[in-house]
């Protein structure tokens, strides 16, 4: 079984930064893309950013210029830098991975179980 814990979340001032990580563990054979999600109340979840095993980024327009994705493989961890943090960036912040386990020929989508980022004064 394969799980993502997430850490780093908190309350931060407008203009302040976080980073977050998140570490995939159990029997795992492979990760392809790993990203992160957040979710405002009474908004639906809404891509963040992603970032292949190659390197490869994708960022959503609000994160552009703020938030950088990077991963460590030899880790299987991924991490979410914000700066710049805005009072519309409070959310719960979900890790997601595309994860192929040991003795699996086909990768299944695993999330974490989110972390809270507050900005507020």
């Amino acid at each position: 079984q394969v799980q993502l814990v997430e850490s780093g979340g908190g309350l931060v001032q407008p203009g302040g930064s976080l980073r977050l990580s998140c570490a995939a563990s159990g029997s795992i054979s492979s990760i392809s893309v790993m990203g992160w999600y957040r979710q405002a109340p009474g908004k639906e979840r809404e891509l963040v950013a992603t970032i292949t095993a190659g390197g490869n980024t994708n960022y959503a327009a609000s994160a552009k210029g703020r938030f950088t994705i990077s991963r460590d493989n030899a880790k299987n961890t991924v991490y979410l830098q914000m700066n710049s943090l805005k009072p519309e960036d409070t959310a719960v912040y979900y890790c997601n991975a595309r994860v192929r386990p040991r003795a699996s020929v086909t990768f299944v989508e695993v999330w974490g179980q989110g972390t809270q980022v507050t900005v507020s004064s």
